[in-house]
């Protein structure tokens, strides 16, 4: 046998065993992410490890009452009666988990988003619109003329205008 053909054939058995190897290794890392549960008798059923959107919907039930808290931190006047969720929980580009609600039964006008970064265990943003930001404003830091003026030109509409002082106590 020639030089060449030995090295041939050594060459081939070195890239069978290299190959076998790395199949090996990459099926043993497949059974790896799995792990079987005992459902009785002979029965063996494998359980694959949660999806991120099942992780992300199970830390969001977590922190509901954080963002309730944080809702409620900023809710000087007393406005907030109920704080709804929807049932759809979003991942972002950037990873954060995002869960959008709105409050007293308001979807439209009252609407908030909470995002939130998995295992950071606090409400990372908060955003609402300027209807629920002006339930939330601090009047005290103003004249009263300022107030008056800014409520006038926020909420023209005098059945809206008493609405909102009504939501902020000002008016029963």
């Amino acid at each position: 046998m020639s030089f060449v053909k030995k090295i041939l054939i050594i060459g081939t058995i070195v890239l069978i065993v290299v190959l076998g190897i790395s199949y090996g290794i990459v099926k043993k890392m497949n059974i790896s992410d799995r792990t079987t549960e005992e459902t009785g008798g002979k029965q063996t059923v494998k359980k694959e490890e949660k999806s991120d959107k099942e992780k992300a919907e199970e830390y969001v039930e977590k922190m509901k009452p954080k963002i309730k808290e944080h809702l409620k931190e900023e809710d000087i006047h007393n406005f907030i009666k109920k704080i709804t969720f929807e049932d759809k929980v979003e991942i972002n580009p950037m990873g954060r988990i995002i869960v959008n609600g709105y409050i007293n039964d308001n979807p439209d006008k009252f609407y908030f988003s909470a995002d939130l970064i998995y295992d950071s265990n606090k409400v990372d943003g908060m955003s609402y619109p300027e209807d629920v930001g002006n339930r939330f404003t601090d009047w005290s830091e103003y004249t009263k003329k300022e107030k008056e003026e800014y409520i006038k030109t926020a909420y023209p509409d005098k059945k809206e205008r008493e609405q909102y002082l009504r939501d902020i106590g000002e008016l029963k």
